[in-house]
């Protein structure tokens, strides 16, 4: 499993938390999704096997928000 922290602008309510797990939970790969809008922060752990990141960016942008950059926590395979 692959863990990364996504910097995401555009993030204002609930909904937007609501919209965001959701839409990248749907995703086959997928373990978890957790969204700090505060922060501007949304936390992801998938399996790069079944899910590329790239696929979790463009859900996320697919929605509105903008994904200025990511941090990964454990080292992901291309």
């Amino acid at each position: 499993m692959n863990q990364v922290t996504l910097h995401v602008q555009g993030m204002s309510c609930s909904h937007c938390v609501h919209s965001i797990e959701g839409n990248i939970g749907k995703l086959n790969g997928i373990e978890s999704v957790i969204v700090y809008f505060n922060e501007g922060k949304v936390n992801v752990t998938f399996d790069s096997n079944e899910v590329d990141l790239k696929d979790i960016t463009d859900t996320i942008e697919d929605q509105r928000f903008d994904v200025k950059g990511w941090e990964l926590s454990k080292p992901y395979i291309m």
